[in-house]
């Protein structure tokens, strides 16, 4: 199947719609002259006269008649399919981010959000690593990952980790010196957080002036998640990230009093220039921020 010029199209329905080639042009942008030349274009592809010019006055031939009325339901339905490509459907959105952010940050205070906003469905897609950024992931992103073109990246929070444990292996450490007294204990460490196994705690002790002793018992864990819950059983000590530390993991933690433990990741609430105007990005934003001031 054969297409017609499809900018003369254009041109045409907003002519038609106008009835003036002036005000046509005013609204494509584009010189009286180039919405002339499209005009004759299509007249000359479809081997019809569209227009009837009768001085300075204008009015649709039959088959120009004929043709908007065919041509107008296909332009809305294209415009249509367009903004919903860009800027999604109307009262819903998706929020892709790392699992350990949605349970320990996000779905506490989701309650808060939807009785704010109860217009807009948020859909959550949780995430191991670092979310690819496409419309088939999510509408918009929390991420550590600061993308450089055609992206909107908000700053959110910069991640500090802190020492905890349970309550019964702070009731047996609070009164030895630290950190001499954790090394009794297993070390609980997450991979994810520098990809390189027992790195945390070899930074922390870095930050704190002392050396992570040889003969430590290092248990390994993928997540973050899993070493805050095995902490939480009593079986040894971690690190969990201060800012996601609810009053539910402070009845099962103790944070410990020392140094924390700077990762140099920044966390960005992110989404595609072009959806920077909808009003639901726009709302998520703002409560987003509103959340990590």
């Amino acid at each position: 199947m054969k297409l017609p010029p499809l900018r003369a199209v254009h041109c045409f329905e907003s002519v038609a719609r106008n009835l003036s080639f002036s005000n046509a042009a005013e609204e494509l942008n584009v010189t009286q002259s180039a919405v002339s030349h499209q005009i004759r274009i299509l007249e000359e592809y479809l081997g019809e006269n569209l227009f009837i010019r009768q001085g300075r006055k204008l009015s649709l031939s039959d088959s120009g008649e004929q043709y908007l009325e065919e041509i107008s339901p296909a332009i809305a339905s294209i415009a249509k399919a367009s903004q919903r490509i860009r800027e999604g459907e109307q009262g819903s959105i998706r929020l892709a981010l790392y699992s350990s952010l949605a349970v320990k940050w996000l779905i506490p205070r989701l309650s808060e959000f939807r009785r704010l906003y109860p217009e807009i469905e948020l859909t959550l897609n949780m995430v191991a690593e670092d979310p690819e950024l496409t419309d088939s992931i999510g509408d918009c992103f929390i991420t550590v990952d600061q993308p450089k073109r055609n992206f909107v990246a908000e700053p959110l929070y910069n991640e500090v980790l802190f020492p905890v444990c349970s309550h019964k292996i702070w009731k047996e450490i609070h009164d030895k010196p630290l950190p001499e007294a954790l090394w009794d204990y297993p070390i609980l460490s997450t991979d994810s957080v520098y990809r390189e196994r027992g790195k945390d705690w070899s930074k922390w002790c870095e930050a704190g002036g002392f050396q992570l002793p040889d003969d430590v018992d290092i248990q390994h864990f993928s997540h973050m998640l899993l070493a805050v819950e095995a902490a939480k059983y009593d079986q040894g000590i971690t690190f969990a990230n201060g800012y996601m530390m609810t009053e539910r993991d402070l009845q099962d933690l103790v944070m410990l009093p020392s140094h924390g433990l700077e990762t140099g990741d920044s966390f960005y609430f992110v989404y595609k220039k072009s959806r920077a105007r909808q009003p639901e990005i726009k709302k998520l934003s703002s409560w987003l921020q509103q959340q990590c001031g």
